[in-house]
């Protein structure tokens, strides 16, 4: 991809918001999925983060965010004399939001690493066939999805949650304020944990099981099913976007995927951000069998069409800003020099990095950090080394399954802002997977831009996003003698967390 400047812009161009778990942005694309320069607005925000594994956001902060990232887009747009024909948004899988009958906000946001629910999970397990469950919505029972959540929220203040009359995403929320409607696109739905994998419908057995009301969770639709007609308020504010096609958001990993180029099954996309994954989109129909889930990843939707098979970690990119900041105290170019002078595996260091908990490939809702192996002849450089070394290792283990489902001549496209800074992350995680590489294009905000291209194919500007390519930065190829020491490391940090997990259920 590459960015270009205003009078460059091919018709139809696109806006597209990403809502992000620490930043709100919006930019614009043109017609060729061309990102245009200068146009972008981004603005941060904090999440509250409890003592006992809470991760809170507000949904009327976040809101005001959007509004103001559209406010200062339009506004580039209108100077330039550019012309908007749709807008396309993108937000994390997963987030909780409570709305009362006022459909005002009654929770915070509670996000995917929100832990505290991970009791209600197991319980939730006790009571049901966890396998079963998994196969029919592609999501295991765990603390990151919304079946534990509503569990541990009922337990927790019953008045509240009786007072609930929707339970939406952060998306579906920003629709309702736009339109004064209540819907959420198939994709969204995927990521929570309570939709039918087979019919695309919400899932009678379990919404049932955990006793929510009728009309508790918001109307299905798909990706290209647009909204027009924004509400006075903001027609008045945005006379330029009154009338245009708003599309429905579609979960910011499947959104990766498409803006990295990896639809289909020759691509795998591979994300590294505050957390990371490795997702497949492959097309699949409604009512065309399935096959089975392997059952360390996930099964999610881009849309109707097309599934997003994968795994995520807690851990990624927060591993090593808290290794930096909280543990060896030096900043990343100094830790990453140091780490980059060692030898794979050459500093007897085995880690666990869970220090957000675990998604894939475990799912272990209580696991925690550990280090073995330290030393006083230990170095920063050392620990800073055995953190990238052991994230990749998680990585290959997602990996593992995925690339069973994936073409044989399959490709990896590697995106984050993580991920991308760090050349040397990115050599470790070629040599641990032995496989190439492929940087995408820095400059590319992967999730936005697929949002945007999807807009785009609705718009009928592009055929296919199975013909979409991104720009590539930097290769990767694997040296085999490191491929062959990192699986050695593999095994141990395997022995390490068995024995960590078996210590922690005696206690």
């Amino acid at each position: 991809m590459r960015t270009i400047d205003f009078p460059e812009a091919h018709d139809p161009i696109v806006l597209a918001i990403d809502i992000g778990s620490s930043s709100v942005r919006a930019l614009l694309y043109d017609a060729d999925g061309d990102q245009i320069s200068s146009s972008e607005s981004q603005h941060p925000y904090s999440q509250h983060i409890t003592d006992d594994g809470g991760s809170e956001s507000d949904a009327s902060r976040i809101f005001a965010l959007v509004v103001r990232c559209v406010d200062e887009v339009v506004d580039r747009a209108n100077q330039r004399n550019a012309t908007i024909a749709g807008v396309a948004m993108t937000s994390y899988w997963h987030g909780l939001l409570g709305l009362d009958g006022d459909g005002i906000p009654a929770t915070p946001v509670y996000m995917w690493s929100d832990k505290r629910s991970g009791p209600e999970a197991t319980r939730l397990a006790a009571g049901l066939d966890p396998v079963e469950v998994h196969q029919r919505t592609g999501c295991r029972l765990h603390s990151s999805y919304w079946p534990a959540k509503l569990r541990w929220l009922e337990a927790r203040d019953v008045d509240v949650y009786s007072s609930i009359q929707s339970w939406v995403s952060i998306t579906d929320y920003v629709h309702l304020r736009l339109f004064g409607s209540l819907v959420t696109s198939v994709s969204m739905a995927s990521g929570t944990g309570l939709l039918n994998a087979a019919t695309l419908t919400w899932d009678g057995a379990l919404i049932a099981h955990l006793g929510l009301p009728a009309g508790a969770l918001p109307p299905l639709v798909d990706r290209d099913q647009a909204n027009r007609g924004l509400e006075p308020e903001f027609a008045a504010r945005w006379p330029a976007l009154a009338d245009v096609q708003w599309f429905p958001a579609i979960g910011d990993g499947a959104a990766a995927n498409v803006g990295a180029g990896c639809v289909g099954d020759a691509a795998i996309a591979m994300t590294i951000g505050t957390s990371a994954a490795m997702r497949l989109i492959v097309p699949h129909e409604v009512g065309q069998p399935a096959g089975e889930i392997p059952h360390r990843i996930w099964s999610y939707r881009l849309d109707r069409c097309y599934r997003v098979l994968g795994g995520a970690l807690s851990n990624g990119g927060n591993v090593t800003a808290w290794l930096a900041q909280q543990v060896l105290g030096q900043g990343f170019d100094f830790l990453t020099a140091a780490a980059a002078a060692l030898g794979p595996d050459d500093h007897g260091l085995t880690m666990l990095p869970f220090v957000a908990g675990e998604r894939s490939p475990s799912w272990n809702d209580a696991a925690t950090g550990a280090i073995l192996g330290l030393r006083l002849a230990t170095t920063p450089g050392d620990i800073f080394r055995a953190g990238l070394e052991a994230t990749a290792y998680r990585m290959a283990a997602i990996y593992d399954d995925v690339k069973v489902l994936a073409s044989p001549e399959h490709e990896i496209h590697a995106n984050g802002g993580a991920a991308l800074s760090s050349p040397l992350w990115l050599q470790i995680i070629a040599d641990t997977l032995g496989h190439r590489l492929d940087a995408v294009d820095a400059e590319a905000e992967a999730s936005a831009r697929g949002a945007a291209l999807c807009a785009l194919e609705s718009l009928g500007a592009i055929e296919d996003l199975a013909t979409i390519r991104s720009g590539i930065s930097a290769s990767y190829e694997p040296d085999q003698g490191s491929h062959q020491r990192y699986a050695v490391a593999r095994q141990r940090q395997r022995n390490f967390e068995e024995a960590v997990t078996s210590l922690q259920s005696h206690t």
